[in-house]
């Protein structure tokens, strides 16, 4: 009789077989387990670039104040375009949120939706941005999340993100605040981040690259409401210029007209445009925003926005009127005038 012959581990974790991330080179399903994996994808990654912290939550010293809470997810496609990634969306985008509300951005969280066999080398250039564009907006990622799912079912990574603002108690900042009289401000050319997507998507080249608009606006929004009244905010995202302009229109009860050769468009945006036949108008950005003022307040509020980072460009594009509450029109630079109402659905998809 042949006899087995075992031998005697005196650590049994030596049978173990180690699986570092760096012999990783695709995300396994595994790294979002909850399992050693998943750890070594923490530990090895991610916080070394962000510096999070361990716990599910985080505990946060307050001033005594007013606090600003926002979450957004984002799904762009393609993961990496001209001037940006889908890194720096998540962090500017909600920086913005905040400043928007007129708070100082603080603190982020961050959630991952890995697929698996996402190329390693590809979720490290993504965290990369994600930790540069936390350092420029000068916030901290203090907690976060990672799943896994099955290949095909989140196009390489989604992510998702939530951050706390500190609002200073003379801020207040809201839809109902604006009224007839008031102008509307936007800190400069509009349209880039959307057409940026989609000549990448078509495959559209032009003597002239263009790049997505994507910054954090908390300085120039700081820099506005130091200069004078601002009645409100709001970043001109999905449905650009015109969505924001209906939702305000509505909220507040009150007519907008702006003027169509006031508003600034580069060559290259508006020529794209032109192609792929869309009006920059509805088309997204990620570092514009409008702010409506009073009308004695547009030169002061101009002069320090046009000196703050993001702002250059910041012109006057319209005025709040009593007529025609909740609609929006434009006059054309052939003296006519359109209604501009919002779209039924989405105009461009996975741009955020």
């Amino acid at each position: 009789m042949v006899k087995s012959k075992v031998s005697s581990v005196s650590d049994p974790s030596a049978l173990a077989c180690p699986a570092p991330l760096h012999r990783h080179d695709r995300v396994q399903m595994a790294h979002g387990g909850g399992g050693r994996l998943m750890n070594e994808l923490i530990e090895e990654l991610l916080r070394p670039a962000l510096g999070s912290q361990t716990h599910d939550g985080a505990v946060l010293d307050v001033p005594a104040g007013r606090l600003a809470f926002t979450t957004d997810s984002y799904v762009v496609h393609p993961l990496f375009f001209p001037g940006g990634s889908i890194g720096e969306l998540a962090v500017n985008g909600t920086v913005n949120d905040l400043a928007m509300c007129g708070a100082c951005p603080r603190w982020l969280s961050l959630g991952l939706i890995l697929e698996e066999g996402l190329p390693m080398e590809e979720l490290e250039r993504v965290v990369g941005t994600i930790a540069a564009a936390a350092r420029g907006a000068g916030v901290e990622i203090v907690t976060g999340d990672t799943k896994v799912v099955d290949r095909g079912r989140a196009d390489g990574l989604y992510v998702n993100t939530a951050g706390v603002g500190i609002v200073a108690e003379n801020v207040d900042i809201a839809p109902a605040r604006v009224q007839p009289g008031d102008v509307v401000i936007i800190n400069g050319d509009i349209g880039a981040h959307g057409m940026a997507i989609m000549s990448v998507r078509e495959g559209l080249e032009f003597e002239t690259t263009i790049r997505s608009d994507t910054a954090p606006l908390w300085e120039a929004v700081a820099a506005l409401l130091a200069a004078g009244e601002v009645h409100c905010l709001r970043d001109l995202t999905r449905g650009g210029l015109t969505s924001t302009l209906n939702e305000i229109s509505i909220a507040a009860d009150v007519g907008i007209e702006i003027d169509e050769t006031a508003v600034p468009v580069l060559p290259e945006v508006a020529a794209a445009c032109e192609i792929l036949g869309f009006d920059p108008l509805y088309v997204a950005n990620e570092g514009r925003f409008a702010a409506f003022a009073p009308a004695e307040a547009a030169e002061p509020l101009l002069a320090a926005l046009r000196a703050a980072p993001h702002g250059g460009g910041a012109t006057v594009v319209g005025r709040v009127v009593a007529e025609h509450p909740g609609r929006v029109t434009v006059r054309s630079a052939l003296g006519g005038s359109r209604l501009l109402d919002m779209l039924s659905g989405e105009q461009l998809p996975r741009i955020c």
